[in-house]
């Protein structure tokens, strides 16, 4: 089993903060999040738009990165000014 931890304004589409994931065998975060269906709809979204911060048991990584069981991934959404990248942009 593998934690999500979605951190700032980040949470599922019911609100929730922390996912908590059985991973059946080694995947990138993309894959994860894509397997997570539409309740992360709003994380793949900012992913695809590259406005994702990733880290994989404290460790800056990326969406591109082998998680395996017992992982904890921490997602921080970011607009590359400072921003939490979930405002709308002008």
């Amino acid at each position: 089993m593998v934690t999500i931890m979605l951190m700032g304004q980040l949470q599922t589409t019911e609100g929730e903060r922390d996912v908590a994931c059985q991973l059946p065998e080694p995947m990138t975060v993309r894959q994860l999040i894509q397997r997570q269906g539409e309740t992360m709809e709003p994380v793949l979204s900012l992913m695809k738009q590259k406005k994702l911060l990733v880290t994989v048991n404290k460790r800056i990584a990326s969406e591109d990165t082998r998680i395996q069981d017992g992982d904890a991934i921490k997602l921080v959404a970011h607009d590359g000014m400072g921003g939490s990248g979930l405002a709308p942009t002008f």
